[in-house]
């Protein structure tokens, strides 16, 4: 009787370890990095139905052309979902341009695959990443777009530093979101501006457009990248952050 109660109090003083450990619920490849402090929202999709409405407001025209899409550029597209921008893009950088489509979600990819070979779309590849790892190769990339999904990394800085090493020499992340809080589907421009600058990302330009019905914003890496120990979230003082950005 008494090894039993030891070992049950034993049981219940583990669960109340991890019930005080803030790093418990995160994923073990994002524990060396510091814990966002802000929610997050749930994953939505990007469904086939909403592109008809997309273009009408020339949504992905805009963002490439303030992008700098061009035929011969290399993209990753970040949260590719069923490929409203993947396929655009694919057009975009024509035969000697490549396109990879990155996301989490399964489902998601084998329907864009099917939809890529009904398409014949030959310079586009399809990647499976993680919640804290986009799975990138090295200098690949002239552009990386994260298009209506920042707000649903649940681990924005070893998203980014996994991210980072993937952009070739000049290459830039693109982010298109809403100014309106993380568990609404959008992020403020201020918290955005601070979680990038927090790996090692100076901001090189930022609009608001309508026909994106949010904003624009792109980054370049300077410096060397962080050691994730050394990486210091943003909170609160994320407008403070947010100023220093602009003007470095």
């Amino acid at each position: 009787m008494r090894a039993g109660a030891a070992a049950v109090l034993a049981l219940l003083a583990l669960a109340g370890c991890n019930r005080d450990d803030p790093n418990a619920s995160r994923p073990a490849t994002s524990r060396a990095f510091p814990r966002p402090y802000r929610p997050v929202s749930p994953s939505s999709g990007n469904g086939f139905s909403t592109e008809v409405k997309r273009d009408s407001l020339n949504e992905a025209n805009t963002v490439m052309d303030l992008a700098n899409i061009r035929e011969g550029t290399t993209v990753a597209d970040i949260g590719a979902g069923e490929g409203y921008y993947t396929v655009r893009l694919a057009t975009r950088v024509g035969k000697r341009g490549r396109v990879l489509a990155e996301d989490i979600d399964t489902g998601a990819l084998e329907r864009l695959g099917t939809r890529v070979e009904r398409e014949r779309l030959d310079s586009v590849s399809i990647r499976h990443g993680t919640p804290d790892d986009p799975k990138l190769p090295a200098s690949s990339f002239d552009r990386i777009f994260l298009v209506h999904m920042y707000h649903e990394v649940s681990e924005p800085y070893a998203f980014l530093w996994r991210l980072r090493p993937a952009l070739r020499q000049g290459g830039q992340v693109i982010v298109v979101d809403v100014d309106r809080p993380t568990d609404q589907h959008g992020i403020p421009p201020g918290l955005l501006f601070c979680e990038f600058a927090a790996v090692g990302f100076r901001l090189a330009r930022f609009e608001l457009r309508p026909e994106l019905q949010g904003y624009f914003a792109q980054f370049e890496a300077v410096g060397p990248r962080p050691e994730p120990s050394a990486i210091k979230p943003c909170g609160a003082q994320a407008s403070a952050h947010a100023a220093i950005a602009k003007t470095s």
